[in-house]
Parts: structure tokens; C-alpha cells; sequence
């Protein structure tokens, strides 16, 4: 029986609406519109595109949106200088700086310069610290996006026994520290780990986040396992043409699995998705108001 496909795209839609009618009301019955500011630096195709995008749904959602551009040379400084005019700016209730920034800048510095309540993203060592703990946090918007979606397709994720391979910053850790505070089992896998397969096949959930095309095959699925794949890598298609795959080997998966997510249209809507949903949460928590119920952690 072939695996029932996790929708990203018609569930980050989903997500937006809610967004939307959360930001009608807040117009309406306080006055206040929450507003993202996004900071790219330097003319990266790929962060460019993502900026735009971001812009675009941010607007469409009824949000402020605010865009800064800076010349790649833009010294360190004047990027700290404009993130503090942001922290400091009332109408700015979250705050994105584009990654990757050009090699002089020091990302970490630049991310952790971000006051931690507007920090979206969810990279601030702060916020990591905070979710790590199990307190209120601003939270990664892929992981969180992976989180809701597990949730709507289970219910209760109680009990279950979840692997995540792959152990970055940006998914992995944060992936681990949300299905714990959901109370799963979970383990953290990653390329070194020794007879992967097996530990893979104890698993109700795996989240693949390794960054390796197809890495993850069928045989190395539970039968009925969900399996959210996070990956997005292009390879080649043959006559000078590429594709997109994620991490997991998605027709041997398919075949055994409970629930899959595809790529593209599965987690990758969800993040962009998740980003206005924590613009939301913070402008709520900035102004006293009760958090957006099914948009936060």
C-alpha cells in the first residue's frame, strides 16, 4: 500500500490563511499591523529569490514588509548598526538577515546582534538556549514547519519513536528539541553514525536532514513510518538538465511508508510559511496578546 503524501504546499496555504485572519483581527481589534524586516547583503541568485519570495507573501498576508539591500562590501558595523535601528524600530516586530552573508561578516555576531524576541529565524543563542530548556523561544522555521505537519497527520506524537539524521544548527538539533517537547524518543543520527539503517528502522518518524541526495532508501524505513524529508539537492537528469531529490529515496520510501513528504512541495512551502507565522508570534508576545493557537511550538 503505497504511503499516504504529506502535502507541504496545500498545508503551508493552509497556514497562511490562518496568519492572514490572525493579522485581519489584530488590524482590527488593536490596531496594530506586524511587520518583517528582511536584510539581504550583497546579490547572492539564490537569496535574492528567497527575499522576493519572502516579500511577496509577507504583503500577501496583510503584514508590513520591509526590505534592506546592502551592497556586498557593506562593513560589519553598518550592519550592526542598521540591525540595532531595527531592534530599536517599534513597527518592526521580527527581523531576517539572509543567509549566507559575504565572507567578511561575521554571521554569528551579525545573527546574535538581533534582539532575541525579534528574532525569527530562531537562530540567537539565546532562542536555542531557550528551546533547548523547554521555555517560550522564537523557533526555527523549517523544523517548525516539519513539527505542525507531524502533528496534524498524528495527533499526539507521545510516546513515539523518532530519528532525525543530520545534527546542524538549523534543522537537526532544533528538529530533536521539538519532537522531545512533544515527548517522542529521540535519537539523533547523522553520516557517521555506525549501522545507520538499523537505528533508522527503529524509527515511527524520521526527519532525513543530512544534506545527501537520496541518501535515506526503503529498506531502511519501518513499515508505516512517517517520513519527513527535509532535503532539497539537484543532481543530474541527463542532457544538461537538473532535478530536485531530497534526502530520502523517495519511491523505495513510498512503497513502505505510512506518510511521506515529496520533494519538491513538501517541507520547503512550510518554511516561508512558518516565518510569518513567528512574525505573528512575535508582534502577540510584543504587544501582550495571546499567541496565534496552532502557529507556534
Amino acid at each position: 500500500m503505497a504511503a499516504k503524501v504529506i502535502d507541504g504546499k496545500a498545508f503551508a496555504a493552509t497556514v497562511r490563511e490562518k496568519v492572514a485572519s490572525h493579522v485581519t483581527r489584530l488590524k482590527e481589534e488593536n490596531g496594530i499591523t506586524p511587520g518583517l524586516a528582511v536584510v539581504l547583503v550583497g546579490e547572492d541568485p539564490a537569496s535574492q529569490v528567497y527575499v522576493r519570495s519572502k516579500g511577496k507573501q509577507t504583503v500577501e498576508v496583510g503584514m508590513n514588509s520591509y526590505e534592506h539591500k546592502l551592497d556586498a562590501s557593506t562593513s560589519e558595523a553598518d550592519l550592526l548598526a542598521l540591525i540595532d535601528k531595527l531592534n530599536n524600530d517599534p513597527a518592526v516586530h521580527g527581523i531576517l538577515v539572509q543567509l549566507p552573508l559575504p565572507s567578511h561578516l561575521n554571521s554569528d555576531l551579525v545573527i546574535n546582534s538581533i534582539d532575541p524576541a525579534k528574532d525569527v529565524d530562531g537562530f540567537h543563542i539565546s532562542n536555542v538556549g531557550l528551546l533547548g530548556t523547554g521555555q517560550k523561544a522564537m523557533v526555527p522555521c523549517t523544523p517548525l514547519g516539519c513539527l505542525m505537519m507531524l502533528r496534524d497527520y498524528h495527533g499526539s506524537l507521545s510516546g513515539m519513536n523518532a530519528v532525525v539524521i543530520g545534527r546542524s544548527n538549523i534543522v537537526g538539533k532544533p528538529m530533536a528539541n521539538l519532537l522531545l517537547g512533544d515527548s517522542c524518543t529521540v535519537t539523533i543520527a547523522h553520516s557517521r553514525t555506525k549501522d545507520l539503517a538499523a537505528v533508522v528502522r527503529q524509527a515511527d518518524i524520521v526527519v532525513a536532514a543530512v544534506g545527501r541526495p537520496e541518501m535515506v532508501h526503503g529498506d531502511w524505513i519501518k513499515e508505516g513510518a512517517t517520513v519527513i524529508d527535509v532535503g532539497i539537492n539537484r543532481v543530474d537528469a541527463g542532457e544538461g538538465k537538473t532535478r530536485l531529490v531530497g534526502d530520502v529515496h523517495y519511491e523505495s520510501a513510498a512503497a513502505v511508508a505510512g506518510a511521506i513528504t515529496p520533494v519538491p512541495g513538501g517541507v520547503g512551502p512550510m518554511t516561508i510559511a512558518c516565518l510569518l507565522a513567528n512574525t505573528l508570534t512575535a508582534c502577540c508576545r510584543a504587544n501582550g496578546l495571546a499567541e496565534p493557537e496552532g502557529l507556534t511550538a
